[in-house]
């Protein structure tokens, strides 16, 4: 078994790349392990400003048919060329998978250093992925222990006490562009979902009074039922949109709010600021072109975003680092374990012939029972010295040698051993309908559900 990571990120991927190949994400997974494959379990982490794919491959020599096989899937639900997916993602594999998702969850990788969004998105995935089916066991630890190092960060550094997010970094932006008091701005907030979310409880704590949701999914009653705020519906949007001082765009998808919205709104050249969350942009370029339009966008927050206290970083690198190393050590071990397991089971095999055979010749007598005891004690001390050289190889990260020597000596497969640790997941979910973001301002194109 090996852990196989394909990475597209902020850091060296256009967001606009990042949102093409985001685009039916949530079914990547359960395609790529839809017929027999190289693969035995995928999660997908897609967030505002990456697109990563964790995938167990059976073994290392699976690992380039693996990659194919996720690239060809990404392909033909995103409509990009293979060759366009394949320069977009980093292939990452074993020890540098690892490392890189515990990075990823505790914030370290991100436009906002430690911001702790992240880490629930992580989580999120996990818990896709097992309602999905398409999880494994060493997946499920991989994603877990990824979680628990988020929150080891969060409270044992400066990173976790700052609370900086996308959002709060957004929020500031807004406030260095207009008047700081949020007491006095009408806000309109498009989308439910999880960015939704966080900017109605970032709004609340900068005492914003006057914030409307808009969902096109009919969710915004619900949604401001538990968060505050007032539901907007396709008959109030536009008056919404006349009086707003700020609008923010946490929906994504293709329909996207236009000048020309605006302009039928009747808001005339009163001055807005546009804060556009969504990756794949709720707000059109026009916005831009209007004077008396600002718009803030996620490539905004992460040239604004501030930098890091060094010592502060230093020690939250270290508990990462830690973290990932006793996660890899441990899943060499596992990786022998289960080969001593595979050994024993083989070896147990031929006892038990040898032992039957015995027992047929003799029966049950006093010689035919010493006999069996003297195999029985000379086969576990014939085991003894394997498996202490097949943990130290493990440990010493050479497990990959003892499964060569055990196939070449004993015809176990990789197989047979990862038999020993395979898991399974649950059902699949239901999916959702589309819907428009703006419906009656302009005609034109559909977006997912908000």
């Amino acid at each position: 078994m090996v852990f196989v990571s394909l990475v597209a990120s902020h850091s060296d991927v256009d967001l606009e790349t990042v949102a093409r190949l985001s685009a039916g994400a949530s079914e990547v997974a359960s395609g790529v392990l839809d017929s027999a494959g190289p693969m035995t379990g995928a999660v997908v982490l897609a967030t505002c400003n990456r697109y990563e794919i964790y995938a167990e491959a059976r073994s290392e020599d699976d690992v380039e048919a693996a990659r194919a096989a996720i690239i060809t899937e990404i392909a033909e639900l995103s409509g990009l060329d293979e060759h366009t997916v394949s320069m977009a993602l980093t292939t990452l594999t074993g020890d540098e998978a690892v490392n890189h998702l515990f990075n990823v969850g505790a914030g370290l990788d991100s436009a906002v250093i430690g911001e702790r969004e992240i880490a629930g998105q992580v989580r999120r995935a996990l818990i896709e992925a097992q309602e999905a089916g398409t999880t494994t066991g060493p997946l499920v630890r991989l994603f877990q222990t990824a979680s628990r190092t988020a929150k080891d960060v969060g409270s044992q550094t400066a990173l976790g006490g700052r609370g900086l997010s996308i959002v709060s970094v957004a929020l500031d932006l807004a406030e260095d562009l207009r008047d700081a008091d949020w007491r006095t701005k009408n806000v309109v907030v498009f989308g439910t979902g999880a960015y939704a979310g966080a900017t109605m409880s970032l709004l609340q704590q900068r005492h914003a009074e006057n914030v409307a949701v808009y969902s096109n999914s009919g969710r915004a009653p619900a949604f401001v039922a538990t968060r505050g705020g007032t539901a907007l519906t396709e008959e109030t949007l536009r008056e919404a949109l006349a009086d707003a001082d700020v609008v923010i765009g946490c929906s994504g998808g293709d329909h996207k709010l236009t000048a020309a919205d605006l302009a039928e709104a009747g808001r005339g050249n009163r001055e807005l600021v546009a804060i556009d969350l969504a990756l794949t942009r709720d707000f059109d370029s026009s916005l831009e072109d209007l004077e008396h339009v600002d718009v803030i966008t996620l490539e905004s927050v992460r040239m604004a975003a501030p930098a890091e206290q060094a010592a502060a970083l230093e020690q939250a690198r270290e508990i990462v680092q830690t973290a990932a190393q006793d996660f890899a050590s441990g899943q060499r071990e596992r990786s022998a374990d289960a080969a001593i397991v595979a050994l024993r089971k083989h070896t147990q095999k031929v006892l038990e012939t040898e032992v039957e055979r015995v027992r047929k010749q003799h029966g049950c007598t006093a010689a035919a029972k010493e006999v069996e005891f003297a195999m029985r004690r000379m086969m576990k001390q014939l085991l003894h010295e394997p498996t202490v050289r097949a943990r130290e190889l493990a440990a010493a990260g050479r497990a990959d040698e003892v499964e060569s020597a055990l196939a070449s000596l004993f015809g176990i497969t990789g197989e047979d051993i990862a038999a020993q640790v395979a898991g399974q997941g649950g059902p699949r979910p239901a999916t959702t309908a589309a819907a428009p973001l703006v419906p009656g301002l302009t005609t034109g194109s559909h977006q997912r559900t908000a």
